[in-house]
């Protein structure tokens, strides 16, 4: 069935168990769950499958590490599957990503035709995707859909900014994009023009049972970060400001640190003396993070208050505490699809001096949760930190804003309950557009409702039962292997 074929599928599919999803009741209420349940109650053993580039790092497969338990404790049989991929197939859809946020590069047809376009081919010439609703995440797998192997409802997750998409890759794209069966973003103004399919608009959002947002009392964060300090000689005494994100371009950590490098500069003498923390990660296909690491430690310049750290042990728990214990977070990046170590701060109750992009917009109310600042100005970011560091009361109120407004919006329920409005509707259990839908009726639906139903050799019942039919024979062969 597979070239070597127990490791190709098991590498391929991400085993995950369910979980109980009553243990959210108490992050959202009793309501809010039992409403799940009746949304999925028709679901249940409907096959939603994920498509994605890495198992780790990155906002993406963090999110599936969620959204594939909770759907199955929801009684949804949910797959995540992970493209294999090669050196020269993450360099180039690095360029993808990049040129997608704005950023001008160069492009070879052999990388397109070589690197991206045969990669994908051979991830999905033997491997078959039956499923009721298959989400396809990023421009990674995009290419995915013209397999022939993908069965079912396909819908194209874009989790990044493409408001000022390199022309050149948006039309390279589009003509795949326009094969899925709707196309999902995080913000209607990543919307590009060309899109012949349905448009929906679905924002992120974080499990507050993962170790990363445990909620902390202050003694038990400091324990936990004690060692880190220890082992860093940091005072534990002095307050810090924190940012934490993938090394990228895009994140734009050497702003933070000149702000910060100046803002010393200019303290006033009753203001506390600060140390800047910065935690980063590498993704497995971003190949670019080792090369912007060291810009940044060249950034620092052996500056004795910033502390950089990379791939932390006990990454998670760590970061949580650290983030519980800031006395703000900085996270001004220059492009941003949603920024979900904004939500994850804001959750441990820390106040955001976040960037006016993307879907920061959505979480940092200015004066509210946070501040705004625009992603270069200096000179606003250090005003920020100066306010934070001299005003403990009003860090306090905006603080417990901050982790009301992420509960009332971005936490797991929120955003597996668009999911399912989205499955109910491709499934005709509901007749009326789902809440995220940002479009009119195009162009691919009329054309399927005039010509696609009288012609179709099958009819829906039997699609479906097709789509079952073959989970199962991938499943028994799964077991043997």
């Amino acid at each position: 069935m597979f070239d070597d074929q127990s490791r190709r599928y098991k590498n391929q599919l991400v085993p995950l168990q369910p979980i109980d999803v009553d243990k959210y009741k108490k992050f959202v209420g009793d309501k809010a769950i039992e409403e799940l349940k009746w949304l999925s109650e028709p679901l249940k053993d409907k096959v939603w499958a994920n498509v994605n580039s890495t198992f780790i790092g990155g906002g993406v497969a963090e999110m599936l590490r969620s959204i594939v338990p909770f759907a199955k404790g929801l009684g949804i049989k949910c797959r995540w599957f992970v493209i294999e991929g090669t050196t020269e197939f993450f360099t180039v859809t690095k360029k993808f990503h990049n040129m997608l946020q704005g950023k001008k590069d160069r492009i070879s047809m052999e990388e397109i035709f070589h690197a991206y376009l045969e990669n994908i081919y051979n991830n999905l010439k033997q491997t078959k995707i039956p499923a009721h609703m298959v989400i396809v995440h990023d421009p990674q797998p995009a290419a995915a859909i013209m397999s022939g192997n993908i069965f079912g409802y396909v819908l194209w997750r874009c989790h990044i900014d493409t408001s000022e998409a390199s022309r050149r890759i948006w039309r390279f794209l589009l003509p795949y994009i326009n094969q899925y069966d709707g196309a999902i973003f995080t913000c209607p103004e990543f919307v590009k023009d060309g899109l012949h399919i349905p448009e929906y608009c679905i924002t992120p959002a974080i499990d507050p049972l993962k170790e990363k947002n445990r909620q902390y009392s202050r003694e038990k964060a400091m324990s936990i970060v004690s060692p880190l300090f220890k082992k860093n000689n940091i005072d534990p005494g002095r307050p810090f400001i924190l940012a934490v994100s993938r090394y990228d371009i895009h994140k734009n950590q050497q702003t933070i640190i000149k702000a910060f490098k100046q803002m010393k500069k200019q303290l006033p003498a009753d203001a506390p003396d600060p140390l800047f923390i910065i935690v980063g990660n590498m993704a497995t296909d971003d190949p670019e993070g080792e090369k912007m690491y060291q810009t940044i430690l060249a950034e620092i310049g052996g500056d004795k208050d910033i502390f950089s750290f990379l791939n932390i042990e006990d990454n998670d728990r760590i970061v949580g505490a650290l983030m519980n214990l800031a006395t703000c977070f900085v996270h001004v990046s220059t492009k941003e699809g949603f920024g979900l170590v904004v939500t994850e701060a804001m959750w441990q109750g820390t106040p955001v001096i976040g960037s006016s992009i993307g879907g920061i917009q959505k979480q940092v109310m200015s004066g509210t949760t946070g501040f705004l600042v625009e992603p270069t100005d200096v000179e606003k970011i250090i005003h920020h930190m100066v306010f934070f560091l001299k005003n403990k009361e009003e860090r306090s109120v905006m603080g417990n804003n901050s982790i009301e407004h992420v509960r009332s919006n971005f936490l797991l329920p929120a955003l597996v309950k668009q999911y399912l409005y989205l499955m109910r509707y491709y499934l005709e259990i509901d007749n009326k557009f789902p809440p995220s839908r940002i479009n009119d009726i195009t162009y691919s639906e009329i054309k399927k409702a005039a010509y696609g139903r009288s012609v179709w050799p099958f009819s829906r019942d039997a699609l479906h039962e097709k789509i079952e039919s073959l989970w199962e024979t991938l499943e028994t062969q799964s077991d043997k292997d």
